[in-house]
């Protein structure tokens, strides 16, 4: 029988932040109307936690805080860099925002803030809900040249939106949202980190499954928050216009799993920087 722990009382808050906010945004609330994505994903973020620690009996903020806290400026730095690949991919832009610079950026600030935890607690949701706990594949050893070649494919893709000429790189998109896995995924595995090339490896595919779910449950969340919103981000990419759900090409959704696992490998890669830097300090 499952074990069903008490959910904390800031699950509840985060339930409330959330529906207090989607009422007043449809009365016109002016402050939550510009601010709705990172004050509806604060709420996500609370009601998450609970949620994990009702299963576990564990959760990131009731037990691991210091880790917590480190994702709140590694999202904001990490999204800034697809920000910049943005400047030549112009695959979206922000409309509606505040004409002061100093709370534009605030609200940035605020909202890139969140995409790690939102992503990282609902994968580990879901992976407590133990849906996915029976999956196994057969064990595959993967080889060094394959994950050498994996490094070198991820550095390329990383590298080429940068150097292709306008009218190609809008088309690219697909290569920032699969290089940074291939990247730093087997940096990962060869320095003894928590690794999808590994976990297949094993034959455990839990962990992978579990952020593809998340990276897809909030990919959704994401677009419909995102359409009500006054202050919004809208697609410019070269395809599917015609075919959206919400503001988002039909076809990007397949981007969000991806980028779940991109996030995984990416902080994966700075936790253990961190920890050779405090060694080494």
């Amino acid at each position: 029988m499952t074990t069903r722990y008490s959910l904390p009382k800031y699950a509840y808050i985060g339930l409330a932040i959330i529906l207090i906010s989607e009422v007043l945004l449809f009365q016109g609330n002016e402050f939550v109307a510009t601010f709705f994505t990172a004050i509806v994903w604060t709420g996500y973020i609370l009601l998450m936690d609970g949620l994990v620690f009702r299963l576990k009996g564990t959760s990131l903020i009731r037990n691991r805080p210091k880790e917590f806290l480190l994702l709140i400026p590694s999202s904001i730095i990490l999204w800034l860099i697809f920000e910049f690949y943005n400047f030549r991919l112009d695959n979206w832009a922000y409309v509606n925002l505040p004409e002061s610079l100093t709370v534009r950026w605030i609200g940035y600030a605020w909202a890139f803030s969140t995409i790690l935890p939102s992503l990282f607690e609902t994968a580990e949701w879901v992976e407590a809900t133990g849906v996915f706990s029976s999956w196994r594949t057969k064990p595959r050893p993967f080889y060094a040249m394959v994950l050498r070649q994996s490094i070198i494919l991820g550095f390329c893709f990383c590298i080429i939106p940068v150097l292709m000429p306008d009218h190609v790189v809008r088309y690219l998109f697909g290569f920032v949202w699969v290089g940074y896995i291939l990247l730093f995924d087997p940096i990962n595995y060869y320095t003894g980190q928590p690794s999808l090339f590994r976990d297949l490896e094993e034959g455990t595919p839990v962990r992978l499954v579990s952020l593809f779910a998340a990276g897809l449950i909030c990919g959704v969340l994401w677009e419909f928050w995102n359409y009500w919103a006054h202050a919004k981000w809208v697609y410019t990419v070269p395809i599917m216009q015609d075919f959206k759900v919400f503001e988002m090409p039909l076809v990007g959704y397949l981007g969000f799993p991806a980028f779940a696992l991109e996030c995984f490998a990416m902080m994966t890669f700075v936790r253990w920087l961190l920890k050779v830097g405090m060694a080494r300090g």
